[in-house]
This record gives structure tokens, C-alpha cells and sequence, in this order.
């Protein structure tokens, strides 16, 4: 508890100053699911087909009437490409105020993530902020968590808020509304989701049912925002955030299908409704040639790193400041660790059907030069290579992958603080079928 209350003290300072906390006006959580950098995907991929299907099919034109109408002002960008350069996108789900209502106003976000693009790498990396973060809102807003930013000033508070607090420059929105993305799930006729546990709750009150058993299962939208909106699993805010991570691997690979092609109609339906956003057509093309030819093995992602804590009946958390730099001088100004000559050592964690398959990992990982410290049974449900420090970098692990085939559609997360083994610098994750 001393520990938690130091980290707290220490991140109001890294606020640079204290205000009277607002009282928080949420409850269990209102509706929302998790994702959202499906939205920016969906229209990515719409847009892509305007180079498979040519500018005089009738979808084409059907696009390019729909993003003049959404945001006419961007058409004067045009001019300026948007991948001469590093950007940052921030994509935002935010909660429904019910039927008739605005779906971007006055409403929380429930989901926020960092997208950032490298054209130079030709790399994307993602960064989730957990929604309970405990921030200082800008415009005098006081201290309060940031998914309150949306609510009380709109995406621009939002924006400047993370800006505020992170140290950089947020260049693109995407906003989603919650029950844009429940739409968009079931226009993609569902999306194949691993759940790791039975998730069971029900809360009549909020409307809430959740029934979903272990197992791989394709999801609808309904389902999707069940599984998304778990949180009695001991892991609350980061256990969801972790699933909208998983999640969004598993939409990504789904929309590099060509069968996603006829359902796009329907899909621009869904966001000249429920999806708001500053990005043009123009940008909208270079996006798409950009995530064309991405392996979605290969995106990095990464959690605002920090601590829970409770004061009263609020749950905040509390970012550790050192860490969150870390974090986003690795992720977005895409810092290079000094050259070492230490060899990195590995931790593996396996689940209980994949003891033979560790063990092949364990040997040719010593074979390749690397130690493993330990090794160990989890019930894990996610392949991933966990890295820890900033030595292990997206090229070392894509290195790394081509000589450990069996790890080669692991997920690359970076978490400086979640290791399952003393002193490893990263951890593989074999989870189970």
C-alpha cells in the first residue's frame, strides 16, 4: 500500500500540479466495446478498394461522395502526403447516451489508442490507455481519470489531454461510437475470437449479459461487447485492455481477406453514422497502400504501464512515470536502445498441452546463443513474445522469429513491468489449443 500511495504522490508531481479531484460520475462502466482501431481499418480497407475495383465502379464512387460529405474541410489537405513522416492516430470508442441521442456528445471514452506509423520502417506500432489513467485534463479541468476528457470537452479535450500528459503531437482522429462498432463486428458476419476463460455475469440493471464459454468462437457484435466488457477476472481495466489488443489482431487479419471487399457498402453505411474522424480521403489512400503489405504479427503493441489504486469507491491508475516515457520514447519517437554486448535472456511459459513444443523452443534458443533462465506452466491464452527492456527491439524479435519457427505468429507486446520470470529480458508465451 506504501508503495502505491508513493507511486501516487510521485505521478501528481509528474502532473506538475493538483487539483481538487472531480467527483466521478461513472459506474460499473457504461457501454462500450474495445477496439477501435477497427474502425480505422475498415475504412482503410474501403478505401483500398478503390485501387482493385478503379475510380468508375459504382463503390468507388459511392466512397469518395461519402468522405466529401463526412469532412469536407480535409479536402484542402489533399496536397500534403500523409507518410513523408511519423504519425500519430488516436482512436477512440466512446459510450452511447441511448437512442436519438448524439452519438459524440457528452459521451466517455471507453477505449484509446496511440497508433503510430512509421513510413521509414514500414512499421505500425499501437498504445493502449488504460481509460481509468489518472491525468490533470487540460484546460483546467482538474485531475481526474481520461476517459472523463471526452465527455466534458470532446475529442479536442481528449486530444490535448493525451498530448498534455504523454509529451507529443497527436496529428490524426478516428472517434467511434460503440454502437458503430457492435454494427461493423456484424457486418463482417462476426470475427473468430480465442476466449481464454468462461465469462459469465449478468447485470440487469445495466443491461448487461454476459454468457461465453472457453474456447475459439466466431463472436457478433452483441457477444463482442460481452467479452470486451468483462472485467471480473481480478485483472479489471488491463484485463480488458489486453483483449482489445487481442482482439484487434484478430479483426485485422480477418479485413486482409478479399471477402471483405462486397461487404463494404454496408460498412460505409455503418460510419457515415458512427464514425467521426479528421482524416481525408487523401490520407485515408496512403493509409491503405501503407496497411496493405503490414503483417499483423508484426505490429507492437504496448499498455500505458503503471499500478491500480483506490481511493474511496474511484479505481484509478496510477501511470509510472519513468516506465511511460520508456514507453513512448521506444513506441512513438521510435528510440534505438545503445549497442550491448550482453545476450539477451529469455523466459518461457507454456501451456499444459505444449510441454513438447517449449522444450524445442528452449533448445533452439540456447542453440542461437541465448540463455533461459526458467521455464514454466501457465494457462496463458495467447501466443506472445513479451519483451522488457528496450534492448529487445521489433527487429530483434522479428530475427528471432525466423530462427524459432515455432514462435513466428506470436504477438510482439512491450511490457516493462509484467514478467513471469526474475531478470528475463523477455518472455515467450505458448499458449495452448
Amino acid at each position: 500500500m506504501n508503495e502505491l500511495r508513493n507511486k501516487d504522490e510521485q505521478y501528481n508531481q509528474y502532473l506538475y500540479k493538483h487539483k481538487k479531484n472531480s467527483k466521478n460520475k461513472g459506474g460499473f462502466g457504461r457501454l462500450i466495446t474495445g477496439l477501435l482501431l477497427t474502425a480505422i481499418v475498415l475504412i482503410v480497407a474501403a478505401f483500398a478498394f478503390i485501387g482493385i475495383a478503379g475510380m468508375d465502379n459504382k463503390y468507388s464512387k459511392m466512397l469518395m461522395s461519402f468522405v466529401k460529405d463526412l469532412n469536407p474541410k480535409a479536402q484542402k489537405g489533399f496536397n500534403l502526403p500523409l507518410l513523408q513522416h511519423k504519425q500519430n492516430i488516436l482512436v477512440v470508442g466512446v459510450d452511447s447516451n441511448g437512442k436519438g441521442t448524439d452519438p459524440f456528445k457528452g459521451t466517455r471514452s471507453d477505449t484509446m489508442i496511440l497508433v503510430n506509423i512509421d513510413p521509414a520502417s514500414h512499421s505500425i506500432n499501437a498504445i493502449s490507455i488504460p481509460r481509468d489513467s489518472k491525468v490533470y485534463l487540460a484546460g483546467d479541468h482538474g485531475v481526474q481519470k481520461i476517459n472523463a476528457a471526452h465527455a466534458l470537452g470532446g475529442i479536442e479535450l481528449t486530444t490535448r489531454t493525451i498530448e498534455d500528459t504523454l509529451g507529443i503531437k497527436i496529428d490524426k482522429y478516428v472517434v467511434v461510437n460503440n454502437d458503430g462498432v457492435k454494427k461493423l463486428v456484424d457486418a463482417l458476419d462476426g470475427v473468430p475470437v480465442y476466449i481464454e476463460k468462461d465469462m459469465y455475469y449478468n447485470d440487469n440493471a445495466g443491461g448487461l449479459h454476459i454468457n461465453l464459454s472457453k474456447g475459439l468462437h466466431v463472436l457478433n457484435g452483441e457477444q463482442v461487447e460481452g467479452y470486451l466488457r468483462f472485467r471480473k477476472d481480478g485483472l479489471g481495466d488491463i484485463g480488458r485492455t489486453s483483449r482489445q489488443q487481442w482482439f484487434v489482431k484478430a479483426v485485422l487479419e480477418k479485413l486482409q481477406s478479399p471477402a471483405i471487399i462486397p461487404k463494404i457498402p454496408e460498412v460505409l453505411n455503418i460510419a457515415s453514422t458512427y464514425v467521426k474522424t479528421n482524416l481525408s480521403l487523401y490520407e485515408m489512400s496512403h493509409l491503405a497502400a501503407a496497411l496493405r503489405n503490414i503483417d499483423m504479427n508484426d505490429v507492437e503493441f504496448a499498455t500505458l504501464p503503471g499500478a491500480p489504486s483506490k481511493k474511496g469507491y474511484i479505481s484509478y491508475w496510477i501511470l509510472d512515470p519513468e516506465k511511460t516515457q520508456e514507453v513512448i520514447d521506444r513506441m512513438v519517437y521510435r528510440t534505438k536502445p545503445s549497442p550491448s554486448d550482453k545476450k539477451l535472456v529469455a523466459g518461457i511459459m507454456y501451456a499444459f498441452d505444449k510441454e513438447e513444443e517449449a522444450m524445442r523452443v528452449k533448445d533452439e534458443l540456447k542453440n542461437s546463443g541465448y540463455e533461459v533462465n526458467c521455464i514454466g506452466r501457465a494457462h496463458l491464452p495467447h501466443s506472445q513474445i513479451i519483451g522488457h527492456n528496450s534492448a529487445v527491439t521489433s527487429d530483434f524479435v522479428s530475427w528471432l522469429k525466423k530462427q524459432v519457427p515455432e514462435i513466428k505468429s506470436s504477438q510482439f507486446v512491450y511490457d516493462p513491468i509484467r514478467m513471469y520470470c526474475v531478470h528475463s529480458d523477455f518472455t515467450i508465451i505458448i499458449s495452448g489449443s
